[in-house]
Protein backbone atom coordinates (compact mmCIF):
# COMPACT_ATOMS: atom_id res chain seq x y z
CA UNK A 1 0.00 0.00 0.00
CA UNK A 2 1.63 3.38 -0.91
CA UNK A 3 0.78 6.37 1.40
CA UNK A 4 -0.93 8.90 -0.68
CA UNK A 5 0.32 11.49 1.89
CA UNK A 6 2.29 14.26 -0.64
CA UNK A 7 1.02 17.06 -2.59
CA UNK A 8 1.90 17.40 -5.52
CA UNK A 9 2.05 21.28 -7.09
CA UNK A 10 1.49 21.59 -10.75
CA UNK A 11 0.47 24.56 -13.11
CA UNK A 12 2.03 26.58 -15.99
CA UNK A 13 5.85 27.55 -15.43
CA UNK A 14 6.14 31.22 -13.59
CA UNK A 15 2.91 30.84 -11.26
CA UNK A 16 5.59 29.66 -8.15
CA UNK A 17 4.75 26.21 -8.29
CA UNK A 18 8.52 25.76 -6.47
CA UNK A 19 8.16 29.32 -4.28
CA UNK A 20 4.93 28.44 -2.69
CA UNK A 21 6.02 24.13 -2.46
CA UNK A 22 9.17 25.61 -0.10
CA UNK A 23 7.10 28.15 2.24
CA UNK A 24 4.29 24.95 2.13
CA UNK A 25 6.78 22.92 3.30
CA UNK A 26 7.85 24.86 6.02
CA UNK A 27 4.21 25.68 7.22
CA UNK A 28 3.21 21.54 7.00
CA UNK A 29 6.16 19.97 8.27
CA UNK A 30 6.90 18.53 5.07
CA UNK A 31 9.61 17.85 2.73
CA UNK A 32 10.33 19.74 -0.55
CA UNK A 33 11.67 18.05 -3.94
CA UNK A 34 11.63 19.97 -6.78
CA UNK A 35 11.33 17.57 -10.03
CA UNK A 36 13.02 20.02 -12.38
CA UNK A 37 15.98 19.82 -9.65
CA UNK A 38 15.81 15.70 -9.90
CA UNK A 39 15.60 15.97 -13.51
CA UNK A 40 18.87 17.58 -13.51
CA UNK A 41 20.63 15.68 -11.33
CA UNK A 42 19.65 12.03 -12.60
CA UNK A 43 20.73 13.40 -16.32
CA UNK A 44 23.79 15.65 -15.01
CA UNK A 45 22.36 18.43 -17.20
CA UNK A 46 20.69 21.80 -17.13
CA UNK A 47 16.65 21.68 -18.46
CA UNK A 48 17.40 23.55 -21.94
CA UNK A 49 20.84 21.27 -22.19
CA UNK A 50 18.19 18.65 -22.13
CA UNK A 51 15.78 20.06 -24.58
CA UNK A 52 18.76 21.11 -26.92
CA UNK A 53 20.20 17.47 -26.96
CA UNK A 54 16.70 15.48 -27.43
CA UNK A 55 13.94 17.98 -28.32
CA UNK A 56 10.65 18.58 -26.61
CA UNK A 57 9.23 15.23 -27.04
CA UNK A 58 12.95 13.14 -25.91
CA UNK A 59 12.47 15.96 -22.67
CA UNK A 60 8.81 14.70 -21.90
CA UNK A 61 9.83 11.29 -22.41
CA UNK A 62 13.13 12.22 -19.24
CA UNK A 63 10.76 13.90 -17.17
CA UNK A 64 7.97 11.51 -17.44
CA UNK A 65 10.49 8.20 -16.07
CA UNK A 66 11.50 10.64 -13.75
CA UNK A 67 8.04 11.76 -12.05
CA UNK A 68 6.92 8.49 -12.41
CA UNK A 69 9.97 7.07 -10.11
CA UNK A 70 9.46 9.46 -7.36
CA UNK A 71 9.28 7.92 -4.29
CA UNK A 72 8.22 10.14 -0.89
CA UNK A 73 6.32 10.71 1.71
CA UNK A 74 5.27 14.04 3.29
CA UNK A 75 6.66 15.79 0.80
CA UNK A 76 5.58 18.74 -1.27
CA UNK A 77 5.99 18.38 -5.01
CA UNK A 78 7.09 20.76 -7.18
CA UNK A 79 6.69 19.83 -10.81
CA UNK A 80 7.81 21.25 -13.98
CA UNK A 81 4.85 22.37 -16.42
CA UNK A 82 5.02 19.78 -19.20
CA UNK A 83 4.95 16.79 -16.21
CA UNK A 84 0.89 16.50 -17.40
CA UNK A 85 2.02 14.95 -20.86
CA UNK A 86 3.71 12.20 -19.00
CA UNK A 87 0.86 9.73 -18.19
CA UNK A 88 2.63 7.64 -16.29
CA UNK A 89 4.31 10.41 -14.43
CA UNK A 90 0.39 11.98 -13.19
CA UNK A 91 -1.00 8.31 -12.42
CA UNK A 92 1.74 8.02 -10.12
CA UNK A 93 1.65 11.46 -8.85
CA UNK A 94 -2.27 10.97 -8.16
CA UNK A 95 -1.33 7.51 -6.62
CA UNK A 96 1.23 9.02 -3.62
CA UNK A 97 -0.63 12.22 -3.30
CA UNK A 98 -2.67 15.10 -3.72
CA UNK A 99 -2.64 16.96 -6.98
CA UNK A 100 -2.85 20.65 -7.01
CA UNK A 101 -3.24 22.82 -9.52
CA UNK A 102 -1.81 26.77 -9.17
CA UNK A 103 -3.30 28.77 -11.52
CA UNK A 104 -3.21 32.52 -12.75
CA UNK A 105 -4.73 34.03 -15.85
CA UNK A 106 -2.96 34.60 -19.33
CA UNK A 107 -2.38 38.15 -18.66
CA UNK A 108 -0.59 37.93 -15.09
CA UNK A 109 1.71 34.54 -16.60
CA UNK A 110 2.81 37.24 -19.04
CA UNK A 111 3.81 39.27 -16.97
CA UNK A 112 5.80 36.81 -14.63
CA UNK A 113 7.68 34.68 -17.63
CA UNK A 114 10.02 37.69 -19.46
CA UNK A 115 12.99 34.55 -20.32
CA UNK A 116 10.72 31.58 -21.31
CA UNK A 117 13.75 30.18 -23.38
CA UNK A 118 16.20 30.71 -20.56
CA UNK A 119 14.27 28.80 -18.40
CA UNK A 120 13.78 25.32 -19.75
CA UNK A 121 10.06 25.39 -21.38
CA UNK A 122 8.72 22.68 -23.13
CA UNK A 123 7.49 25.12 -26.34
CA UNK A 124 7.22 23.46 -29.97
CA UNK A 125 8.31 24.56 -33.05
CA UNK A 126 6.86 28.23 -33.97
CA UNK A 127 4.41 27.55 -30.55
CA UNK A 128 3.24 31.17 -28.14
CA UNK A 129 2.79 30.92 -24.62
CA UNK A 130 -0.48 31.49 -25.03
CA UNK A 131 -0.92 28.42 -27.11
CA UNK A 132 1.42 26.25 -24.53
CA UNK A 133 -1.56 28.04 -22.01
CA UNK A 134 -3.89 26.91 -24.01
CA UNK A 135 -2.89 23.68 -24.92
CA UNK A 136 -1.96 23.01 -20.98
CA UNK A 137 -5.18 24.10 -19.12
CA UNK A 138 -7.45 21.81 -19.85
CA UNK A 139 -4.58 19.12 -18.77
CA UNK A 140 -4.06 20.38 -15.28
CA UNK A 141 -7.79 20.80 -14.66
CA UNK A 142 -8.32 17.15 -15.55
CA UNK A 143 -5.34 15.91 -13.06
CA UNK A 144 -5.88 18.39 -10.10
CA UNK A 145 -7.78 16.97 -7.06
CA UNK A 146 -7.60 20.97 -5.46
CA UNK A 147 -7.50 23.80 -7.51
CA UNK A 148 -5.92 27.36 -6.30
CA UNK A 149 -6.45 30.72 -7.86
CA UNK A 150 -3.41 32.97 -7.48
CA UNK A 151 -4.88 35.69 -9.02
CA UNK A 152 -4.09 38.98 -7.11
CA UNK A 153 -2.51 36.57 -4.06
CA UNK A 154 0.71 36.76 -2.38
CA UNK A 155 2.90 34.10 -1.85
CA UNK A 156 1.46 33.87 1.17
CA UNK A 157 -2.04 34.52 1.01
CA UNK A 158 -1.65 31.40 -1.39
CA UNK A 159 0.03 29.40 0.99
CA UNK A 160 -2.91 30.01 3.38
CA UNK A 161 -6.11 29.36 0.75
CA UNK A 162 -4.21 26.28 0.01
CA UNK A 163 -3.93 24.84 3.22
CA UNK A 164 -7.42 25.40 4.19
CA UNK A 165 -8.57 24.07 1.09
CA UNK A 166 -5.85 20.89 1.85
CA UNK A 167 -7.45 20.89 5.34
CA UNK A 168 -11.25 21.39 4.43
CA UNK A 169 -10.77 18.31 1.77
CA UNK A 170 -8.82 16.48 4.69
CA UNK A 171 -6.14 16.05 2.07
CA UNK A 172 -3.55 16.79 5.12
Amino acid sequence: MIARDNIVLIGMPGVGKSTVGVILAKVLGYQFVDADLVIQRQEGKLLREIIEEVGTDGFIQVENRVNAGLKCSKTIIATGGSVIYGQEAMEHLKEIGTVVYLEVSFPTLEKRLSDIKGRGVVLKEGQTLYGLYEERTPLYEKYADVRVSEEGLSVEETVEQLVNKLQNGNNI
